[in-house]
């Protein structure tokens, strides 16, 4: 069973950084799409950033300019910096990636991070 274990959440004043890593771990043959969801209490989980196994990165406009997404394809990781922190970025971050198991597959199975907690505050 493949696992996401994301770690970097906390808190952090407005205008300050963060940076979330999260790893595959498991029987992986091949990761595709790596990318971070956040859920804002009262809010439905939406997508942050997300990057393709080539670099090709899609961000969310509220993120775009602030916020850096990378991968470590050696690592089966992804990562998300976060700069200039502001309050509505307060939410858990779910790491997701889509992961193929079988050397025979031809699908590829939706993977969830456990979750961190990012809380933007004075």
């Amino acid at each position: 069973q493949v696992q996401l274990v994301e770690s970097g959440g906390g808190l952090v004043q407005p205008g300050g950084s963060l940076r979330l890593s999260c790893t595959a771990s498991g029987r992986i043959v091949d990761v595709g799409v790596m990318g971070w969801y956040r859920q804002a209490p009262g809010k439905q989980r939406d997508l942050v950033a997300s990057i393709l196994s080539r670099g090709e990165r899609v961000y969310t406009d509220s993120v775009r300019g602030r916020f850096f997404i990378s991968r470590d394809n050696a690592k089966n990781a992804v990562y998300l910096q976060m700069n200039s922190l502001k309050p509505e970025d307060t939410a858990v971050y779910y790491c997701n990636a889509d992961v193929k198991e079988s050397l025979y597959s031809t699908t590829y199975s939706d993977v969830w991070g456990q979750g961190a907690r990012v809380t933007v505050s004075s």
